[in-house]
Formats: C-alpha cells, structure tokens, sequence
C-alpha cells in the first residue's frame, strides 16, 4: 500500500525535460570585466568566458577550467577546440552563411563521428540585440533575448538571458557557440 502513494518530490528525469535559463552579464561581481559571466537564477556562476585576444576566446566552467578555445583563424569563420588550444581537439566550425544588416545566420559543423551531438545546427539572429535562437534541423536547441523591466524606456545591453531547451547539446557547448555567435558582430 505504501508503493502506491506518489512522492512529494520532482522526479529527477523529468527536469531534464524542462528548459533552463542562464543569466548572462559582462558585470558578473568576481570577474574582470571583460569577462561574459553565465549564471543561474539563484545567481550561482556556472560559465564564463575570457577574450584573451582578438582571435581567441576561451570559454571555462565556475571552477576555472578551461573547457573550450575559441579560435577565428579568418573572418566569417570560428573553431571550437575541446580544451587548450595545444591539443588541438577540434569540436566544430562555424562559418557565416548570411551577414545582412541586423541579422547574422552561422551554420555550425560538427567534428568527429563518436560524438552523440546533432551533426549540425544553425544560429539565426542580431548580435547588436543580443538574441539569437539556435536550431537543430526543426527544433530549437537555446535562444537568447535582452533583459527587460517594466517601466524602464531604456534596456541595457549588458545582460541578456539564455534559455536551452532539452536535447543533447551539452550547456558549456550552447555557451560556447552564443560566444561564437556575438564574436560575429560587426
């Protein structure tokens, strides 16, 4: 009799199925300020990522680990790097398919053939707005839109949320590929 009494507690396979929400911000309190910080909404520093050139980004998790390198070895054109850029463990590529005035289209390749990512995605948006929605063939894997508060004319530029959405994109490579996709920007 007691197995048939529900559990007051959330099943943990079923908050996979929920989207998640990350707040980022370039005035994260504990990094530089060149730093793009992505928090959760408790406000606990999950991601962030450091421009260590004009050609380099590095994306790494709360901890300080270096989780992806971000390289643009020509313009119009990104390489994710697992890792340092040393070992030189390319993830995937990232090319712009369309540059139009306020709209930026990136088609995104994935490398290797053991991986259980999407073999390709696209991303679709305007960098100057910060929102961009990444889809995988039909569905969309994250999308980013400004922060907005009510009764406020102007809306600063400097945060931004970033909602992904189930799947089997892994959050450190969504974070990676909305930096790739702000690198883009004229």
């Amino acid at each position: 009799m007691a197995d048939s009494v529900p559990s007051p507690y959330p099943d943990p396979g079923n908050l996979r199925r929920i989207p998640v929400d990350l707040f980022a911000s370039k005035n994260f309190s504990s990094h530089s300020a060149g730093d793009l910080a992505f928090a959760d909404s408790s406000g606990n520093l999950l991601f962030f990522v450091r421009k260590s050139s004009s050609s380099l980004k590095s994306v790494f998790d709360s901890s300080g680990v270096l989780l992806f390198s971000i390289t643009r070895p020509h313009s119009g054109k990104w390489e994710v790097h697992k890792g340092d850029l040393e070992k030189q463990e390319l993830v995937l590529t990232a090319k712009r398919a369309s540059n139009r005035f306020s709209k930026v289209e990136l088609e995104v390749s994935f490398a290797g053939q053991g991986s259980t990512e999407p073999r390709h995605l696209v991303i679709k948006g305007c960098p100057f707005q910060k929102s961009c929605t990444i889809y995988s063939q039909d569905s969309i894997v994250a999308q980013t839109s400004l922060m907005y508060k009510l009764k406020q004319i102007y809306v600063g530029r400097s945060k931004f949320r970033l909602t992904i959405f189930p799947g089997s994109v892994d959050h450190p490579l969504v974070v990676a590929l909305v930096a790739v996709f702000l690198d883009g920007r004229k």
